[in-house]
């Protein structure tokens, strides 16, 4: 079951960095007003999450992951509020109020899941 959860989860992760880099956009549109240098949050958070991906699906720095990645699924959960708060759609797909709210206790349950992969 760990190793299913461990490529889940690199597959998500690798798919969503490069989603970073094809759809750079939408991303832009999630970074909060108030930050600075849009472009920057996106690229760095993207190459953080195709790192993740490699890693968990290679299952290499596995411990370093798992340390690492609730202090960025914590950095990144204010881009999904303001998401959610502001309406902003996902792509070309503008979701019902109901589903952007409703997507950001998964990021809890992601961050917990996290411990299943090196336990």
């Amino acid at each position: 079951m760990k190793t299913i959860i461990r490529l889940l989860y690199g597959a998500g992760f690798l798919f969503a960095g490069i989603a970073h880099f094809t759809r750079s956009k939408g991303f832009e549109a999630i970074v909060p007003g108030f930050l600075p240098f849009k472009r920057a949050i996106v690229a760095i958070s993207g190459v953080i999450e195709v790192l993740y991906g490699v890693f968990l699906l290679l299952n290499r720095g596995t411990s370093f992951v798992t340390k690492t990645m609730p202090a960025f699924l914590t950095a990144v959960f204010p881009a999904n509020v303001f998401m959610a708060a502001k309406r902003i759609p996902l792509g070309d797909r503008k979701l019902p109020a109901w589903l952007l709210w409703g997507r950001l206790p998964l990021q809890w349950l992601l961050i917990k899941g996290v411990k299943k992969i090196d336990s």
